[in-house]
This record gives C-alpha cells, structure tokens and sequence, in this order.
C-alpha cells in the first residue's frame, strides 16, 4: 500500500531494467494492460508512482499493489519497502518476460477505498449468499463471483438457488464422502455453499412434506451441467443408503459412465458435452430408502456421428474402444486405427492422453457389468460400434454411362456383413436402391449418388440411435423394481433435469435449433416460478410489496411453437411436400416473421436466418433443415437388419419389445421341445438314455431347418431339464463340494418389459419408424421432440423445484481462469441481478396461520388461535423486528433468517419444558417409592414372622450357576501322577474342545452331528467319557465377558496409528491424502471413520500420523480415576476390552439378578445408586456389589452407558442406522445393521458386544423377569443411540421407533444365534449317548478281537499305545474338518482294542 506524497523512485543506477505488465482494476481506466521497465532496486511506491503518471490517474488517492497467483488463487498485497522484480524472480521461467493474465502470475493497480467503501469491500469479499450484498448492481455479482472463484470457492448462494461456476478443473477439496456427512440434516445457508447442500435440503424436504421434488440444471453448453447432475445423484444415493449399497444404487451409479460414454463427445466448448438431454427420477420409500429410478432421454444428436466441424469429435465411446481394446479384441471386432475412419476424421485428428483413454474403455467396462451387461451383451454393443464405423468407409462411384452407381470396396462390405450378419447381396442392394409401392406395385428404383450418400449415413445414424434407445432401456429395466408392478405402494421422487446448454457455434444447424428453444422453455419455467407465481401470490395475499419487472421470453416461444405460424409447423408443412427444398422453407419463414422483431433476416443469397433469444443472437444455416426433421431408419434398412442371424441386432430395430419377445420364447419353446423329442428317439434308438455333451451340440442347420443333435454321454432322464441351463450359466462349488446353480437376477420378462416400455415412451423412436411396412407416415423430429418436452415440463411442474445456475468461466476450457466479460454477458442474459433482487425482497419461508400454530403452538400464548393478531403478538414479544415479515390474509410470510431464529427458540423451549416433565416424574416416581417402603414397613411392624426362610433365591442361584463348574467323577479320581498315556489324553481332549469351540466361532450354522455318524463311529466311544465335560465346558465358554469366541461379532483388525479404516467404491474421482494421485472411479478406497483420511490400499504403509480425531477425544476425555462420563477408548485397553465398571455390573446381574421381575424396567433408590456411583467413580476394586439391591446395579448401568460423552453407536453413524433399520426386508435390515456395527472403533465394538450378550442373557430368562427383547431395546435404545442434535429435541424424539428397531434387531439376531448353538450342543450329547448305546449292543462281536489284540500288545507299554493316537489340528473349513476326522476304521480299532487290553492287564 501506498500513498503518492512522498514516495521516491530508486534510480536505475547500474541495475538492470526488467519488464512487468501491470494490470489496473479500476473503473475510469480503459487499458486492460500497462507495461513498464522496472529495475530491482525500485520499491513498491516506486513503481506504483511510475505507474499511476503513466495512467494519468488522480494522484491524490492511495494506491495498491498486488500479486495474483493463480495456482492457488491468492491475491497477496505488496508492502511499500518490497521490490516487486524479486516477486517476479520467483515466477516460473515462461513467465519472466511477459506475463498476461493467461500464464496465472501478474501484478494488479487498485485504489485504496475510503472508510465506508473499505467496509463494503471487506463485507463483499465474505459473503457467500449474493443477496446479503448491501448493494447490488451486476458489477457487484460479478466480483463476488470472482474473489470466491479464485480462492477456489465456485458456489454461491442467491437465497435457495445456487450459482455454480465452471472452474474446468476437478477440486479433490469439494467432492469426498466426508462432504455428504457433514451437509447431512443441516439447513441451507448454515454452511458454505455447497452442491451437496442442494441435494440434502431437497431430500429432507420431499421426506418432511411428503411431496415430489425436482432439481433443475441450467446454463450454456460448457458450464458444468453434466458433472453437477452425476455429483447430485451420488450424494441423493448416498444419503438415502450411505455406503450399504443395494443393487438399484450399484446399477444408478454405473449408468452415469454408461451414458456419458455414448451420449457426451468434445465440442469447442465443452471436453464431455451432454448430446442428449436426460431426466433421472429416483423413486424413495416414505421412509427415505431408494426404491428404483427411472431415466428418460430426449433428442441424440445423431448428426454429429457423420459431420462435425473440425475443433469437435465423435462421441467419447469411439475412441476408447479403439485406443483401449485388447488385441483379441481389436481382432475380433475387425478394429482399425482412429484415421482410417471416414466418420473419425476431421484436419487435426490428434489422440491425446492415449493412457486415460485405456483407463476410461477399463471403467465402461466395470460401468456396464454394474447395470448388467453380461460379458456376451458388450461384445455384441462393440461389434455393433464397430460396424457404424466401416459404414463410412463404404464409397459410391459411378459408373463411365453415369446411370448404375456402384459400391465398395469389397473389403469393407465383407467386414461389414460379418459385423451385422447379414448377406453382402442384401446389404449391397440396402446401400444402393429403394423400394417404393406404388398402386399395390413394388418399384425398385436406384439411387443417385447424393441419394446413396445420405442413404448410407441414415442407416448409420439410426443403427446408433436404436443402440443408445436400448441402452437406455436395458438400465431401466435394471432399475424397476418388480414390486412397484405387484403392489401399490406410495413412493415419493426426486427429479434431476440435466438438459443441453445453450448453444451458438460457427454453425448452427437443426440440433441446435431445438435445444435454444428447449433453453427457451426451461427459462421462461424458471422465471414464471421465481418472478411471477412469486409476486402474484405475494399481491393476492395484500401484503406491502413492490413489483421488480424481469424479462419475458414468451414472443420467442410462440415464435417457435404457436400454429398455424410457427416455426415448427412450417418445418413440418415443408417436410411433407416433395417439391419443396430448404429455400422454399427459408422463404416461408421470412414471409410470415418479416414484422417480428425477434425474427432478424439475413442477405438474400445467404440461406440462414437469425433469431434473438434470450441469451443472444443466433444464426441459424437452414442447409438440411427438412432432411434432418424426417430422419428416420429406411423400411428397406429395417427389412435389412430382421434378417440378421444376429437376435441382438433384431432387438435394436423392433418395433414393439415386448412382442418380440414373446416371439423369441414361443421360437426357444418350440426349439427345446424338438430336441427333447429328438433326445428321445435317439434314447429309443439306442436303448439306453443320452444327453447332448455340450451347447455345440444343439447345432440349428439353417439350410435344412432341423436340429442337429449330437450326444454322447449316458444321462438320467429325470436330469433333462437342467441341462438346459446348465449349457449356458456357469455353475460354482459351495463348501460341500456340490455344483450350486447361478441363475442372473431381474431376467427379462414380458410383464416387466411392456411396464418399463410404457414408462420411457417419451425417450424412445415411435413404433412407426421401425415398421417395416409403413402405411402411416410417422411424426417428424421435431414433432416427437416437442411432445416428449412438453410431457417433460409437467413432471417437472407438479414436483416443488430447486434451481443451480451453471456459469462458463472462459470460452477457452482453461483451469481456473475467468473470463469477466463472458461471466458477465451470462449474469445479463440469465437476469440473474433481478433474480437477486426478489430474492433479497422477498420472504424465503411461508406458512398459512394453521400451519404456523401447530408447528410453533409450544411458543404461542395460552388459548391462543390460527390468527394474524395471536401471531402479531409472538412476535411483539418475541421482539422480531417488523421489516422481516409480514401477514397477509391467510398466510404469514417470514424472512429466512427469522425462521431459524424462531426454530432455535422453539428448540430451546422444549428442552426446558422436557428437563421440567423430568423433574416433576422422577418427584412423583420417588415419592411413590417412599410411600411403599413406609407402608412395608409398617407392616413388617405390625405381623412378625417366627422362623426366616432357610434358603434365599440368590443362593439357590448361585449354586445352579456354578454347577456347571463341577468336575465329572472320572476326573476326581485322577492320581496326581499322569503317566505318558494319560498325558497324552488328557491333551488330545481339550485340543478336541478347542476344536468345537472353533467351529462354533468360524461358522454358526455348522453342525457337528455329521462327524459322530460317520461310518468310522468308534471315535465316539474313545471320547464318551470326556465329551459330556467337554459339552459343559461349551456352555461354561458361552457366559464369560472376555471370551471372543461366542461373542456375537468377529474381532476386527487392528488399524494402523488408531485409524478406523473402511473400505468404498469411489464413483466420483478424488484424490488419496497421502501420495496427492487421483482414485479413479469404479477403485476401492479405504477412509478413516473418524478423521475422514482417504487413501489407496497401497498407502497405508505410508501413514505416519495418528487418527487426529481418536486423539483429540482421548486427550479431551478426563484420564485417571474417573470411570463414568469418560470416553470408551481411555477406559478400555487391549488387555482389557471391556472398561472395568461395566464389566463388574453386568457380572454381578448374570450371577445375581437374572430371575428378578422387572430387572432394567424398574427403577431403584436414588440414595443407594449415588453411594454406590461415588464408590465405583473412585475406586471400584472395593466396591461391594451384594450389599446394594438389584435395581441399584441395574440402574447404574444404564446411568453408565447414558453418559458416556460420545455414545457406543456412534455420531457419525447414528443416521446410517437409521437408514439401515428402515430397510423393508428383514435379512437385508439385519445385514446392514451389522455392516455399520463393523464400523464401529475398537472400544465400542468390544463394548456394545459385551452389552449385547448380556441383553441376550437376561432375554434368555424372560419367563422369570417379563423382559422380552422388545422391552429391553426400548430400555437401552436411549442409552446407546443419541441424535447427533442436540439443539432440536424433536429429531430425536421421531427417531425413536427407528432406534428400538435397530437394537432390538441385534438382541433378537443374537438370541436367535445363541438358542441355535444351544441346540446343537443338545443334538451333540443326544448323538454321544446314541452311540455309547449302539456299542453296549454289540460290545460282545468284539469280545474275541479284543482278546487277539491284547495277545498282540501285551508286551507293549502305555508310552508305546499312546504314540499311535492320531493327532487333533484345528482346520479352517469344515471340508478339511471332515478329511481330519475321516480317520480308517481299523486304524482306530487297533486303537481302541489295545486300549481296553491295556486297562484289562
């Protein structure tokens, strides 16, 4: 900073002079650049001297210079002392000598502003909303936008609508998963700006209003459309499943690489146009769970797949299938180099990034397998591609009389047939003449060489629009839900509209025609919306308000679209009469829009017509106009392509669907039942029963028409029909070695097919293009066009709608560069500043007095009524100031601000009125306890009883609990001296427990009763003794705290440096923390749950920092003596997982208080409970459980979970189980739930498991204390689940059903798991005594063995005997389980025999 009084200019002396360009941000001086020659000695005021005499500026105001980096968008200001050459050294290189505003490093000349226009400029630099601006002009917009553009903050709010500018370059900053956590449940405007916020606010607001909701996208082509809609469906997805992904979000989420794939290609604008307009409607469960979605497109600019102008390209499909195809592929698709097709040329054909390109063919891929394309369907999507591209290469010459054109080369019709298989004669005759019925005559006339052309490029531009059509229905129908065909259920939607930009190229044609005036109908939606039903609801209520005009576009859209003159109906006019040509129509429009002042015409010999829109004017070229308007696929092309022997190919050209398939499964009907006959003559013929080898063996000879059928292995007839299947699904092993059927999901059927046909007809080609006998001329393209978009405008106006205005920073698709002008021609055209202006004006928040009593009755005065006098008063003593609201006649109009204000106070005053109920019902609820005991007392006075009960129910308790405790007789009589064999024995039993202890762990449904039947059954005899103690020993192992084995979850892993890793499929690029290289989409990411780090698989070596987040709950938390209000993580430890004081309560009630009534619902002495909670705070080694009653222990209990600072199911995944809990089917519930239990950190996982178990215990006895696991859940739901909220009370209050459920869901699965092991214990000890049975039975068959055998070892010693026991490993299947203890009989009979001869000696 600097002022001009005063400042010296350094000499140049003996210092080199430099050159620097100087950049004046001031309104009175024109030139963008000023260029000077600066020496290094200069200073600051130096230069900002030399530069303001140069400018011829006032010299009495202070000025500023600055230094702009672009690369990081700072503006650093330079002090007066500094030298600005050596700012300049430190530039990059290309930089030094001349530095414009495109390299990204240049010095600014600003003025130094006056007290209250500092303070404007200190306010208009931190606003995030544009209508908080104290003064708006578009100047101002325009700087707002620009500052947060360059500090890389590219939205900004204008009340609820967002303004998003194009940065051309990927921000790893705003797109990650923590964004959607942090954006989830927050109301617009408490955080910064955000495109997540959006999506938050709309989702909540169709779940709170139980109306349909609709996101609008807008803007030119180039301003960000596409990656705004494709972010808005990640985070609606992510919100309604989080990361518990079901098929519809797998198959919503892969549809979008699908899409853009074959519908976005390079323009001058835009690096991934949208060519197409699309409208994603995600259908929800009124509880927020994603059903199904629906996806209609309109209008494919087929045009560009045969002419472009030269700075464009094809779509992006054809490139990565060309760069990225394998060799086998290149080979079997007949692929060639990008320049040797005539459809991919252009003058400055350069592939660049070649190693992307490979990168995007790998993730189309993975794109298609997620929305269920198998790998047969995208080879048959390839060849398909493949032969629209050697349809260019076909050439026409003609023949030296000038009469027959022929075509060729022969090479490429040879390529081409194989491709569509088809016959080279058909298609050579589909390229080179038509058909026409003339007086019930079929004429056969050739085409002339521009005819053939065209005939040729309209094959190939039809046979990629029937693609792109089943495409999009193919997702669709992955995306149905079957239940919405069976059931009528009550669904809510989000719609997302992401339509074309505005267009103005070089060269405008047809396409562009109809997508500035789709632009002409979306704005003229948006400023009805925002201008008119605003402000004619506001003078029909009689509120105080002023009229802002706005701009109209309703002249354009009847230009367009009003009959008899329209430009519609005259294209269509023009269209049907042979004799017209594109002049007679350019002559037509003149003649009736001469006299508009919308309708500019051109020079007479130029064919093309000017028309003013909204955004600018337009020139459109009327060069194929008509051609392009009745573009449809040829009936001799569609005759042509039913004839292919390819069934994928006569799906593309039906047209109806549904019939065809139907057809195809009467043909496959027929087909099998042929070859089921011919099985059987051939079965008779032979005598003896065959099946066919394999599917080549079901041969069709198309010259002959039969089936050929080939067999040669022997087969059961009872096994015919699957063999059907077993041909062509892949079959898989299961554990048990048996072959298990893979049947794909969501087959096609005729049902479903006709209900997704009948819901997309708006996006699909009319049923009368792809007749192959026309008798109907179909409608023309604009004619479609217009009626799908005006089907399109109705779903979007039924729905509440949310808007984002897309802005183009340059024209040049430069990263991070804003180009002002262009910025500011866009905020003119949009009437963005008026926009503001009703915005700022007028009142974001409405209620009707109704509605506004019954949200805020808590705030409003006794007997007050749904009036404007009874609201008048709150707000009198409210002191809500007068200007930031108003009462009309029946509704009540409030600013943004002073709604939040008022849900705070409601917030605040149900707490208080909470924290009273509590007190007056814990009063009473003591009370009562009081007079109970008084009267007991009493009593006790009054009847004195003789003799006390002799025996307590705790110790009746106590002696059946440790029951199980006692030793067997045998092992009572053991000597203290073991010798070998005992040893041996006693070692191979509890290896054997040990075993059974595992497989319970590994797999709870694996059954052990299998291993005692087996035929080798005299194991079980050699552990009869031992098995019931080993039995015991189970169900001992099933009640200690610290065993893992029976727990109900598995350990997890431990994570390096605290970290909480989980892994995700990342569907937006991001970038990794640690190495700063990009996770592409379709990879696995791994992310901490608490710091939110992301990183690849590969990088987790490389942390080398502790999880901030873990520490700073640590450190924040009270260590030391302290054991109630502390975090789980200090309290537990590896040694101990499970904190100290809880694990002596929950003890103490499983050995004491299972069998009392009411254990957890009833309440005990709040005396005794602070005793014993000062006790256990302190030093809970001496605390004496058994001298303070049950429901102290109980009470304490849950007092310890409640407060806990953070509970044991965390914050951050308090709403995810929620989520999880509203899932509808009850096994996807229960796998979700514990999915998120899996996220849970270490302590809490160890904690919540204990908890569990117990709960499953106590549930286990409810025949004694009445708590069923109903009860229990509603009991501790509030101890271990809270609303990240605090501040609103009513969140938490209407999750509470939702919170039961999910605790409750863990208890019941547990009990469920633990009754099943139970079970099978009995089952064990059943099968033991069984066997013991059967041996008694035939001990004497082994009398005489017996006595061979001892004969045999009688000189062998115990130590000898016990060598030969085979030896017990744990195994991890069951399959190598059953190998281990598939032991020889005769093995184990020697071992059995010499045993007994060596007790019997």
């Amino acid at each position: 900073m600097s002022s001009l009084q005063g400042a010296q200019t350094s000499g140049p002396g003996d210092h080199p002079s430099h050159v620097i360009q100087i950049y004046p941000r001031l309104k009175q001086v024109t030139a963008q650049c000023l260029t000077l020659q600066v020496t290094a000695a200069q200073t600051t005021a130096a230069v900002i001297q030399h530069a303001v005499a140069t400018l011829g500026i006032d010299t009495q105001r202070s000025y500023s210079l600055l230094e702009l980096k672009e690369s990081d968008g700072e503006e650093t200001v330079l002090e007066d002392g500094e030298h600005p050459v050596n700012r300049y050294f430190l530039w990059p290189p290309e930089t030094h000598r001349w530095h414009p505003k495109s390299k990204g490093y240049y010095f600014i000349l600003q003025p130094l502003l006056q007290e209250g226009e500092a303070w404007l400029e200190e306010l208009v630099e931190d606003y995030d909303d544009l209508c908080r601006l104290p003064e708006l002009s578009e100047d101002a917009l325009l700087q707002t936008l620009r500052k947060r553009f360059y500090k890389k903050k590219i939205y900004t709010y204008a009340s609820s609508i967002l303004v998003a500018v194009n940065p051309f370059k990927f921000l790893p900053c705003y797109y990650n998963p923590k964004y959607v956590m942090m954006y989830e449940n927050q109301p617009l405007g408490k955080l910064s700006p955000h495109i997540f916020a959006v999506a938050n606010v709309a989702y909540h607001a169709m779940l709170n209003r139980r109306l349909d909701q609709c996101i609008v996208i807008s803007g030119e082509s180039g301003s960000g459309k596409t990656e705004s809609s494709s972010y808005l469906v990640h985070c609606l997805t992510a919100l309604s499943q989080k990361r518990y992904a079901s098929g519809v979000v797998r198959t919503l989420l892969g549809a979008g690489p699908v899409l853009e794939a074959f519908g976005n290609a390079t323009t001058a604008q835009n690096n991934n146009s949208s060519r197409f307009g699309k409208f994603v409607q995600l259908n929800y469960l009124e509880s927020g769970v994603i059903r199904g979605a629906i996806i209609e497109k309109y209008l494919l600019e087929k045009s560009r797949l045969v002419c472009r102008d030269t700075s464009e390209r094809n779509y992006h499909v054809f490139y990565y299938l060309l760069i990225g195809a394998s060799k086998e592929e290149r080979k079997e698709f007949s692929l060639l180099q990008p320049q040797e097709y005539n459809y991919l040329q252009q003058e400055d054909l350069s592939i660049e990034g070649e190693e992307k390109l490979r990168h995007e063919y790998k993730r189309l891929h993975q794109a298609m397998e997620m929305v269920g394309f198998l790998a047969s369907t995208k080879k048959l999507i390839f060849s398909i591609l493949s032969a629209i591209l050697y349809l260019g290469n076909v050439t026409y010459t003609v023949s030296e009389e000038g009469e027959v054109i022929k075509v060729g080369p022969d090479d490429v019709l040879s390529t081409l047939s194989d491709l569509l298989k088809v016959k080279q004669e058909l298609l050579v005759n589909a390229l080179t003449q038509r058909r026409a019925v003339v007086s019930n005559d079929t004429l056969v006339l050739p085409y002339m060489l521009k005819e053939a052309t065209t005939a040729r490029d309209s094959m190939a531009k039809s046979l990629y629009s029937a693609l792109f059509d089943w495409i999009v229905l193919h997702i669709n129908h992955t995306l149905l839900n079957r239940r919405d065909m069976e059931e009528s259920v009550s669904c809510l939607s989000i719609g997302i509209l992401d339509i074309f930009g505005f267009e103005n190229f070089q060269t405008n044609s047809f396409e562009q025609f109809c997508i500035n005036y789709t632009n002409e109908k979306l704005h003229h939606y948006f400023s009805q919306y925002v201008f008119n039903r605003q402000q004619e609801e506001y003078l029909s209520e009689g509120i105080s308000w002023s009229t802002i005009a706005y701009g109209d576009n309703e002249g354009v859209i009847n230009m367009f679209s009003k009959k008899p003159t329209g430009f519609f109906h005259l294209l269509d006019e023009e269209s049907n009469l042979p004799q017209a040509t594109d002049g007679t129509l350019l002559d037509k429009l003149k003649q009736h829009h001469k006299d508009n002042p919308l309708f500019v015409g051109t020079a007479v010999m130029e064919p093309a017509f000017v028309i003013q829109h909204f955004a600018g004017r337009v020139k459109y070229q009327i060069k194929d106009f008509r051609v392009k308007n009745t573009d449809h696929m040829r009936p001799d092309v569609v005759l042509l392509l039913r004839g292919s022997e390819r069934a994928f190919l006569r799906q593309l050209v039906c047209s109806s669907p549904a019939a065809l398939f139907r057809w195809g499964v009467l043909r496959a009907t027929i087909r099998i039942t042929a070859a089921f006959r011919a099985l059987a003559r051939r079965g008779a013929q032979t005598g003896r029963p065959t099946r066919p080898s394999g599917p080549q063996d079901l041969q069709m000879d198309t010259h002959t028409n039969r089936l050929q059928m080939i067999f040669s292995a022997d087969y059961h007839q009872s096994s015919l029909g699957q063999c059907v299947f077993l041909f062509y699904f892949p079959c898989r092993r299961n554990r048990s070695g048996r072959q298990k059927q893979i049947i794909p999901k969501k087959l096609m059927d005729s049902h479903s097919l006709k209900h997704i046909v009948a819901l997309t007809v708006n996006g699909r080609t009319s049923q009368l293009v792809l007749h192959p006998h026309q008798r109907k001329k179909p409608p023309s393209i604009s004619a479609q066009f217009q009626a799908s978009l005006c089907n399109l405008l109705d779903s979007v106006g039924k729905a509440e709608p949310f808007f984002i205005r897309c802005i183009r920073s340059n024209a040049e698709k430069r990263e991070m560069y804003f180009d002002e002008a262009l910025v500011l021609h866009q905020i003119k055209y949009s009437g963005m500043l008026e926009m503001v202006r009703i915005q700022k004006a007028g009142f974001g928040a409405k209620y009707t007095f109704e509605e506004f009593v019954k949200k805020f009755w808590v705030l409003m005065p006794k007997g007050a009524a749904a009036t404007s006098e009874d609201i008048t008063k709150l707000f009198q003593n409210m002191g809500v100031d007068q200007s930031t609201y108003q009462m009309g006649k029946t509704k009540v109009f409030l600013k943004e601000s002073q709604r939040q204000r008022l849900q705070e106070t409601l917030n605040k005053e149900v707490m208080r009125s909470v924290v009273i109920l509590q007190r007056w019902f814990r009063c009473c609820l003591i009370r009562m306890h009081f007079l109970n005991k008084k009267d007991a007392a009493l009593l006790i006075q009054v009847y004195r009883p003789r003799e006390p009960h002799s025996v307590s129910g705790r110790v009746a308790s106590e002696e059946h609990s440790h029951c199980l405790l006692l030793p067997l007789y045998w092992l009572t009589s053991i000597p203290k001296d073991l010798s070998a064999t005992e040893s041996i024995f006693l070692s191979a039993t509890s290896e054997f427990r040990v075993i059974i202890k595992c497989m319970y762990k590994h797999d709870p449904h694996f059954n052990i009763i299998h291993i005692l039947k087996r035929k080798d059954y005299l194991i079980v005899p050699f552990f009869s003794d031992v098995i019931p103690l080993l039995l015991g020993m189970v169900s001992q192992d099933l009640c200690p705290v610290n065993n893992p084995d029976v727990y109900p979850f598995s350990l997890k892993m431990e994570n390096p440096l605290d970290h909480m890793f989980s892994t995700y499929q990342v569907n937006i690029m991001q970038s990794c923390d640690l190495c700063g290289s990009y996770i592409w989409g379709m990879e696995k990411a791994y992310m901490c749950s608490a710091c939110k780090l992301i990183c690849h698989k590969k990088c987790l070596a490389k942390i080398i920092t502790d999880c901030l987040t873990r520490c700073a709950r640590k450190d924040s938390s009270t260590s030391g003596s302290l054991h109630f209000g502390v975090d789980v993580s200090v309290l537990s430890s590896p040694a101990q997982p499970v904190p100290q004081v809880l694990e002596m309560l929950l003890v103490y009630v499983e050995m004491n208080g299972l069998d009392t009534e009411g254990i957890y619902r009833k309440s005990g002495s709040a005396c005794r409970a602070r005793e014993l909670h000062q006790i256990l705070e302190t030093n809970p080694e001496t605390a004496s459980l058994e001298n303070y009653p049950i429901h102290t222990i109980t009470g304490l209990v849950k007092r310890w979970l409640r407060e806990l600072p953070e509970p044991l199911m965390t914050f951050n995944l308090y709403n995810d189980f929620l989520h999880a809990a509203e899932l509808p089917e009850k096994s996807e519930r229960i796998r979700a739930i514990y999915q998120k239990v899996d996220e849970l950190p270490e302590s809490n996982y160890s904690t919540l498991e204990r908890l569990i178990f117990h709960l499953v215990k106590v549930a286990k006895e409810e025949v004694h204390n009445r708590m069923t696991a109903s009860s229990l859940a509603i009991v501790f739901a509030p101890c271990i689940m809270r609303s990240p909220d605090a501040d609103d009370p009513f969140l938490g209050m209407k999750d509470v059903n939702k919170t039961t459920q999910c605790v409750e869901v863990l208890i019941m699965e547990q009990f469920r798991r633990y009754t099943e092991k139970m079970q099978n214990i009995k089952e064990l000890e059943y099968a033991e005594t069984l066997a013991i049975h059967q041996l008694q039975l035939k001990s004497s068959e082994y009398i005489c063995v017996c006595v061979c055998v001892c004969a045999c070892v009688c000189g062998a010693s115990r130590e000898d005997l016990a060598c030969t026991l085979p030896d017990l490993e744990q195994e991890t299947s069951d399959d190598n389980l059953d190998n281990q203890w598939s032991v020889s009989s005769d093995s184990l009979g020697s071992d059995r025999l010499g045993s007994l001869d060596s007790e019997g000696q």
